[in-house]
Order: structure tokens, then sequence, then C-alpha cells
């Protein structure tokens, strides 16, 4: 009975800490920016530390920020972002900007991984009792693995994959890399920048 309860106390334990996350939809337009400089009448509104859980820690773990950007353009010219108006640190030191598609490709969750639940398959509940002798013995088997194992899998592959997908589905909807920027206009923004720190940013205009 003693190896049933730790068997199932460690089932519990991974599977409220391996599952998989969802995705909070970043909505840069709704974002309350506090970080913001200008630069010849452009004004750069940005914020980092919009992810969580599990993709939280693949930003940490892979060395990738996902930042909002707010570009407004009071200057009297159009600019074209990543030509015209790009990002550098507050320092000057250039930034590594990622296109969306490979920043969400890094970072994403991998729903191939839940398959390890499967090896949950073989697990059995056992009930025991006292037989007529006084022995203690199995009374019954249920084997509740072959719903647990898929079930937790396929489960977890379902929300992984759901999950990755509204995350893709942000990204590439606001994918500012050359977008015009018009003057007198407001342009949002995610973009994926390589970086361990959250050092300040600035736009340099060409």
């Amino acid at each position: 009975m003693k190896f049933i309860k730790v068997s199932f106390l460690f089932i519990a334990v991974t599977t409220l800490t391996n599952c998989a996350s969802g995705y909070k939809m970043i909505e840069p337009k709704s974002i309350n920016y506090v970080s913001t400089n200008e630069t010849d009448k452009v004004k750069l509104e940005y914020k980092y530390d919009l992810l969580d859980k599990k993709y939280a820690k693949k930003e940490l773990k892979k060395g990738v920020k996902i930042v909002a950007v707010k570009i407004t353009n009071n200057s009297d010219r159009d600019l074209m972002f990543g030509k015209d108006a790009t990002l550098t640190y507050a320092n000057g030191a250039e930034i590594y900007l990622m296109e969306n598609k490979k920043a969400f490709k890094t970072i994403k969750q991998s729903p191939t991984s839940y398959l390890w639940y499967l090896l949950l398959t073989p697990v059995t509940f056992n009930t025991t009792g006292t037989n007529s002798n006084g022995f203690q013995e199995n009374t019954s088997s249920t084997p509740i693995g072959l719903i647990l194992g898929p079930g937790l899998a396929g489960g977890n592959m379902i929300a992984a994959g759901t999950a990755n997908k509204k995350f893709e589905t942000e990204m590439l909807e606001y994918n500012i890399n050359g977008t015009v920027i018009k003057k007198g206009e407001t342009k949002y923004g995610l973009i994926g920048i390589k970086a361990d720190s959250f050092d300040s940013l600035k736009l340099k205009i060409e």
C-alpha cells in the first residue's frame, strides 16, 4: 500500500509541474508602456517581460526577449522600420533583431515532449485485503495507466499546440519589421531580440 501511495504522489507531482502552459495574449495596443524615449520627433515606447509560465522559462533559457513596441512618427516624413528607423541599445550598441517566425520557433512549447506521459500506461491500481489466513494479498488490480498515460499525453499535446498557435498568430500579426510608419501615424509591434538582459532601447533614425 505504501508503494501505491508513493507512486500516486509521484504521478500527482509530475502532472502538476509538467503540464502544458496556456498562452496569455500580449495585445500590444492595450499595454501600459512605461519605458519611453524620443529621437528626431519619433517616439519609442516599449515593454519587456511579456510572457509567463513555460514561455517565460524558454525565453530565459534561450536568451531571447520578446518586446512590445509602440512607435509614433511625429516627423515630417514616412519611415520604414528596420531601414529608416532601427532599434539600438541606449548606449549605442547594436541589437540582434530576430525574425518573428524564428523568435517564435525558438521559445515555443514542444508538444512531443509530453509523450513521456505514455510511460504511465503500465500503472495499475492494486487494492489489498486480508485473506482467511491473516495474510495481505491483492484483491483487485485496475489498469488506470491505460487511460491516464494516453489521456495526459494527448491532452497536454493538444494544449501546447493550441497555445503555440495563439502565440504564433500574434507574433505574425504584430510583425513590424519592414512596416512603413507614415508621418503622424502610430504603429504597434512585437519583436524578438537575442539578449540576456533588459537593457534600455532607443531608435536610430537614418
